[in-house]
């Protein structure tokens, strides 16, 4: 029995991390818990949760992505100026997608084809992408990216970000479709084998037949679209975007809800239905500080020393697997 327990803390202990959690919460939020409460958990995890999808994909193939915030930004000011020029929500969407796949590209082609660092590639690319989004927003004398409210397809956008199905926020049911179907793909798939194998020993994958080149670009391509659905979602959600403070620090809580997730840092190990429990585990936290009345300024210091203990039982795991 003891066995089992072992072999399932080492497999899911992202679950055990978020049950402790949750219990915490509930506690401490005490009588002002109800169902409103907990299915608000799956709306607030939901754009943040679908960016740490793409984010998860390229950390198992040992790589990182400081770029994702920036360009969540940069893409939700241009598919807005899109929108109020076409009026058109599917085109809004296929504007937020081809625009995040473009960004995660660059990345991938730079990272992968020429060999670049991650770190530095997207660390550039973050300041670009922001840079650039606040420079059109100043040129053009707005304060923030707005959909325009007299356009005849606004309340329909609206009304789908704020929407829910029994009873469940749709665009938390968004996150869930696509989180399953990344979790179909990397255990069901070459392609997935592909990812891991390339995480455990790039050499290796690459005498074993993987295209590494092609991979790598394809896993930031995969995580542009992510963050691009993540824009729309965003969009009509709140149908604005200020690139000031719009998805910032995303590139570091989508890692947080990785490594949380108990995906390995170094790469090849994880499962992607943990960055379903990491990123609500990383919501949670927030509404903790929330329900303690905390000083919201602790608030990153708080996420600091628990992605902190995230790696330290990383860590510990796999000394005792060594």
């Amino acid at each position: 029995m003891s066995e089992k327990l072992k072999k399932f803390w080492s497999g899911y202990n992202f679950i055990v991390v978020f049950l402790i959690i949750f219990i915490a919460y509930i506690i401490i939020n005490g009588k002002a818990t109800s169902w409103t409460t907990i299915k608000n958990i799956f709306l607030h995890s939901a754009i943040l949760g679908t960016i740490a999808i793409g984010q998860g994909l390229i950390v198992l193939t040992g790589d990182i992505d400081l770029s994702v915030g920036s360009s969540f930004v940069l893409a939700g000011g241009f598919a807005i100026m899109f929108f109020n020029k076409v009026n058109s929500i599917f085109l809004l969407l296929i504007c937020a997608l081809v625009l995040g796949a473009a960004f995660g590209f660059l990345n991938g082609l730079m990272v992968g084809k020429f060999k670049m660092p991650s770190f530095i590639v997207t660390l550039a690319t973050m300041l670009i992408y922001r840079s650039i989004s606040q420079y059109v927003m100043n040129t053009m004398g707005w304060t923030r990216y707005s959909v325009d409210a007299q356009l005849s397809r606004y309340r329909a956008l609206f009304m789908f970000g704020n929407g829910s199905f029994l009873t469940i926020s749709l665009l938390a049911i968004v996150w869930l479709a696509v989180a399953i179907f990344m979790i179909y793909m990397t255990n069901s798939t070459k392609y997935g084998k592909r990812i891991y194998a390339l995480g455990s020993n790039a050499k290796g994958a690459l005498l074993a037949g993987v295209n590494v080149v092609r991979t790598k670009i394809s896993v930031y391509v995969i995580c542009g679209l992510t963050v691009g659905l993540a824009t729309f979602l965003k969009i009509a959600k709140d149908t604005s975007f200020d690139p000031a403070t719009s998805g910032k620090n995303y590139e570091l809580y989508s890692i947080a809800a990785v490594v949380i997730g108990g995906i390995s840092m170094s790469g090849g190990k994880g499962k992607i239905l943990g960055i379903i429990f990491g990123t609500m585990s990383f919501t949670l936290i927030d509404k903790i500080i929330t329900a303690l009345g905390m000083n919201a300024l602790l608030n990153d210091t708080v996420k600091g020393v628990i992605l902190l203990a995230a790696v330290g039982l990383q860590m510990i795991q796999k000394r005792s697997r060594d």
